[in-house]
């Protein structure tokens, strides 16, 4: 069965994203601080960068393809990532709302999951064979396969800011026991991998 893993950076203070999300900002006030090491500090980063991608399939949630709420009333919205995602491999995204597949260029189809963060796993699981399934996010989906347990690896990437709002890592985790894996400080993050105990 595959690993299932995910790689949220957060912030010093917990947030994957700051205040205010909108389609003009993605990752709310502030947020785009917490991912200068991918781009400022690339070559330093460049494992931890690498293993971001490259899984057999990958879950996220709603807020993270888009920042359209309720009914998709933006019929040509197809992510935030362009004409050819980096994903290369299939995406669920968990909704409330049904929509067809959408299959982008380089590989990657966004299937849309209507039945639960359980149905999505298991259908990642299927596209994924042997290789790892990645949840990505937002927080509140990967605090949702956290609580239930179905995460094995949690590669955590700390930015050294603060954003004192947004989406908060962890909010809907009542209990959580980690075994340190490993980890490693670069100029502008600290990666840490914990196994994740049943």
């Amino acid at each position: 069965m595959s690993t299932v893993i995910s790689t949220p950076t957060i912030s010093v203070d917990g947030y994957m994203a700051g205040p205010r999300q909108s389609r003009e900002h993605g990752l709310g006030d502030g947020g785009e601080r917490l991912h200068r090491w991918m781009f400022e500090a690339a070559e330093e980063n460049r494992a931890e960068r690498e293993a971001i991608l490259g899984h057999g399939a990958y879950i996220m949630g709603r807020n993270m393809f888009g920042p359209i709420r309720g009914e998709w009333d933006d019929p040509d919205w197809r992510g935030w990532w362009g004409d050819e995602p980096p994903y290369h491999a299939p995406v669920f995204v968990l909704t409330h709302y049904p929509r067809e597949p959408i299959e982008m260029a380089g590989g990657t189809t966004f299937h849309f999951v209507t039945d639960g963060i359980e149905s999505a796993l298991e259908q990642a699981r299927a596209a994924a064979g042997e290789r790892t399934v990645a949840v990505m996010g937002g927080a509140s989906t990967i605090d949702q396969y956290l609580q239930a347990g179905l995460i094995d690896e949690l590669r955590l990437t700390i930015a050294p800011t603060v954003l004192g709002d947004g989406a908060r890592l962890f909010a809907g985790v009542t209990t959580l026991d980690l075994e340190p894996v490993s980890s490693r400080t670069t100029s502008l993050a600290t990666h840490l991998t914990y196994r994740v105990r049943s």
